[in-house]
């Protein structure tokens, strides 16, 4: 089994840096992860909305030029289906248990993912209605993916 996380945007805070790390350490016995980022484009505060959807086309082409035709991809979208921890692992279990290889689960920038992107995806998941920073949702994935596993092997995980 293969895991992508396809992001936009390089992590700058060491703390998260480190946390990614130890997720990437511990998820190493499960599966092969792969992190792939795509740069992303600066984004001034008051930006028009057809210039904010340039933004979100240029960086969802980066994102889309690292998707190959045979991976399942799972964008992370507040609009997606939401899961709990439990439903989430049955859901991977169920995409691998059918055959599916490659995982691509796709993170966009600040401004979310283009359409294109959304429409190249499999599916949607939704982590929560709120608003995450990019940076803080690629640690709470992998921590999801992580616990995904665990719970398909049946190991203890904190509750």
């Amino acid at each position: 089994m293969q895991i992508r996380i396809l992001c936009v945007g390089k992590i700058k805070e060491a703390f998260f840096r480190d946390a990614v790390k130890e997720y990437e350490k511990r998820l190493s016995r499960y599966a092969k992860l792969q992190i792939i980022e795509a740069a992303d484009e600066r984004t001034p505060e008051k930006l028009s909305s057809r210039a904010a959807e340039d933004v979100k086309r240029r960086e969802g082409e980066r994102i889309l030029a690292q998707v190959r035709d045979s991976d399942y991809c799972i964008a992370l979208a507040i609009e997606g289906t939401s899961y709990d921890s439990v439903g989430l692992s049955e859901h991977l279990g169920a995409l691998m248990g059918r055959g599916e290889s490659t995982i691509d689960f796709i993170i966009g920038g600040s401004l979310g993912l283009s359409p294109e992107v959304m429409r190249r995806a499999d599916e949607a998941v939704s982590f929560s209605k709120l608003t995450f920073p990019h940076q803080l949702m690629r640690v709470i994935l992998l921590e999801q993916i992580y616990r995904s596993f665990r719970i398909l092997n049946h190991e203890p995980y904190h509750k």
